[in-house]
């Protein structure tokens, strides 16, 4: 491990740390499990009609990561993280003053990712690579934990406020968080590199405007690396969030009762974490795009055997699936932030992250719709498996021609 960059970095990850849990698309997804009860109970929703808030939020991501690049180089990345950090607490404040139409609720919900463009995972994702290099693929991994700890933590958190006071004070603390945690230490920590100000990108990062001519990111956003790293990432990660979302009635269908079921998922999270972590460290001293096609190819072997699991399948046999499954879904994300900042630089970083985080988070939100009517069709989740199975071996495979990746300062986009 490079110490140095870690003992100049270390408040960096902290922030990006908090950054990453308190973000909306994380907080809000985490705490919609916890909040579908008291929701329904006091408007008298449907748990159909409150699931449909996460697609207005990921539609509300897809627009945030557009903005977010360009809004971070016009007007800074630390300028814009302050002010949305501000401006998201205030519109999950909104949500507890909401009428009993839900179409308010889908409204705030798609609100708030755009309220908060600049705490997005296209910040925190570019702050960290301009402090670390060396070890860039591991502090990345670090940090995308966020989410896992979010995951970890609001539901029960929530759980206590809406079991005290209402399912306003479940909104009051989602609000609170990136206020009372990570505003302070965007204000006392927030700072581009050791080194800000050398560059456009650095500068931009540090908080002085500054607009970069368009030329490199024309060349890139045209490329065809760039565009080979888009579609193998966005079909991996609709296979993904089908495997996430489907695994549990799978289980349940394989003839597991829902305590064994839900015992053989609790794996999940392990190995997501697992995954995440290891594969940061190994991007970090092996090509990376190596890396990243064997871990996000072993979703497809754990498709391949939960397809021909049945009742008499061993415990340790499912575990193993959904262990496979899960070190694909961990590896993804800092997988995909890592390739675009060392294929294309840092300089334009923001636009095409955002570009390409856009493109994932509506692979994500159509799958479902996709899942379902293949479920519909077949009555069952053979097709699932096979479509999961396919995109983690075209995705993974695709990644392999990517080629050796530049060198600083000498990239080559085509």
């Amino acid at each position: 491990m490079n110490t140095s960059e870690f003992a100049r970095g270390w408040r960096i990850l902290l922030l990006a740390l908090a950054g990453a849990a308190t973000t909306a698309s994380v907080t809000l997804l985490y705490s919609l499990g916890t909040l579908v009860l008291p929701l329904q109970k006091a408007f008298g929703w449907s748990r159909p009609d409150l699931q449909i808030a996460i697609s207005f939020m990921s539609g509300g991501v897809v627009v945030a990561s557009q903005l977010a690049g360009w809004a971070n180089l016009r007007w800074g990345l630390r300028r814009m993280a302050l002010i949305s950090l501000a401006a998201l607490a205030l519109t999950l404040f909104a949500i507890t003053l909401i009428p009993s139409a839900i179409g308010w609720l889908y409204l705030l919900y798609f609100l708030a990712p755009i309220t908060g463009t600049g705490i997005t995972f296209v910040t925190w994702t570019q702050l960290v690579s301009q402090w670390f290099d060396r070890r860039r693929g591991l502090a990345l991994a670090l940090v995308l934990c966020g989410s896992g700890l979010s995951a970890a933590i609001l539901p029960p958190l929530l759980g206590w406020a809406i079991e005290r006071w209402d399912w306003r004070a479940a909104f009051i603390v989602l609000g609170g968080l990136p206020l009372v945690l990570t505003w302070p230490l965007a204000l006392l920590w927030f700072r581009a590199s050791p080194d800000a100000g050398a560059t456009p990108q650095k500068a931009a990062a540090a908080g002085q405007p500054c607009v970069a001519g368009p030329s490199d990111f024309r060349t890139a956003v045209r490329s065809r690396r760039f565009w080979t790293l888009n579609v193998a990432l966005t079909l991996v990660v609709s296979a993904i969030v089908g495997m996430v979302t489907n695994t549990v009635p799978l289980l349940r269908d394989i003839g597991l009762s829902a305590t064994e079921a839900g015992s053989v998922f609790g794996s999940f999270g392990i190995a997501l974490i697992a995954g995440r972590v290891i594969a940061g460290w190994l991007i970090d001293r092996v090509w990376a795009p190596g890396v990243a096609a064997v871990a996000l190819a072993m979703p497809a072997i754990g498709c391949l055997m939960l397809s021909s699991a049945g009742p008499a399948s061993p415990s340790w046999l499912l575990v193993l699936a959904v262990c496979l499954v899960g070190v694909g879904t961990g590896a993804e994300f800092d997988m995909s932030a890592y390739l675009v900042s060392r294929y294309f630089g840092l300089e334009h970083y923001g636009r095409l992250f955002g570009i390409h985080l856009g493109l994932i988070t509506a692979g994500s939100m159509l799958a479902p719709l996709m899942y379902a009517a293949m479920y519909q069709a077949s009555g069952g989740y053979g097709p699932l498996l096979a479509y999961s199975t396919t995109c983690c071996v075209i995705g993974p495979a695709l990644l392999l021609t990517l080629g050796r990746m530049p060198r600083v300062g000498n990239l080559k986009l085509a």
